[in-house]
């Protein structure tokens, strides 16, 4: 990998991180489009530095809303900002098991060809869909105004919390299914989204932090850690982009226009499926 392969999934992931085409799927895709070769673990450094990238992305887009979470939350004092972090906590668990449980599994599944995700991406269009219709639904009954449904519930943020953790398989949106899920269990369009951006921050940080320590600690020469210049080259792309990107995905789904990227995924599906064939 050099770093004009890097500038491209860099682009990719900083678009796909927000937008509900999975980012961990199409990064799969333009890695075979690219004819990068690399160890698996190679892929697993790169990923995560662009994942990092995209979760600073979203720190910068929602720093009002964020740096006030977290002020009030370390004042250890019971208001609605400390509830709202508690939850984002509570479903980070689901994903918290899966990383330490089966991290090697879903590790399985990546660098292995484009049949997984080539599935995955049907199944995001398939709850993309499905969400679309729910909150059509919704809008035809009682609940019929733009500001319909309701804040996150605790209930919503573990199954929400459980949703992210199926999306760890490449293809499966992260945004996508964890926001159709809100939308489903009737939360408000705006505030699933702002969650589900703002639930993957602790996660993806987490394991950021583990893999360079593990990189500043290899030793010098080894095939076990991509450049620097390859790392920071889609660190900075996937930062710039996913900026522009998170801002556009949020108007996109106050304005309930995800229906068209099912479309998008089950033709991309396809493409996958008949190119693994």
């Amino acid at each position: 990998m050099d770093w004009i392969d890097a500038l491209i999934l860099g682009l990719v992931q900083g678009l796909a991180e927000y937008l509900p085409i999975s980012s961990s799927g199409h990064l799969e895709i333009f890695r075979e489009i690219l004819g990068v070769d690399i160890p698996k673990d190679n892929l697993l450094q790169f990923d995560i530095m662009v994942h990092a990238a995209t979760v600073c992305s979203t720190i910068v887009v929602l720093w009002p809303m964020f740096s006030r979470l977290v002020a009030n939350f370390f004042r250890f004092k019971v208001n609605p900002e400390f509830i709202y972090v508690c939850k984002i906590l509570v479903s980070c668990i689901p994903i918290g098991i899966v990383g330490v449980f089966f991290k090697d599994y879903v590790e399985s599944f990546f660098g292995d060809g484009l049949r997984v995700v080539g599935i995955c991406l049907m199944i995001t269009a398939a709850l993309l869909t499905f969400a679309h219709f729910s909150d059509r639904i919704a809008a035809t009954g009682r609940m019929a105004s733009p500001e319909r449904g309701h804040d996150i519930r605790w209930i919503d943020a573990i199954v929400i919390g459980c949703a992210q953790a199926l999306a760890v398989l490449p293809g499966l949106s992260r945004s996508g299914t964890t926001i159709a899920t809100g939308i489903m269990l009737g939360d408000k369009r705006d505030k699933v989204a702002s969650f589900s951006f703002l639930m993957v921050i602790i996660p993806i940080l987490g394991e950021a932090l583990l893999d360079t320590k593990d990189m500043l600690t290899a030793p010098a020469g080894s095939e076990a850690v991509l450049p620097w210049t390859v790392l920071l080259t889609g660190f900075i792309t996937a930062f710039v982009v996913g900026c522009a990107a998170c801002k556009w995905m949020l108007e996109l789904v106050k304005k309930g226009k995800l229906v068209w990227f099912a479309i998008y995924c089950v033709l991309m599906g396809v493409i996958c499926l008949l190119w693994q064939s």
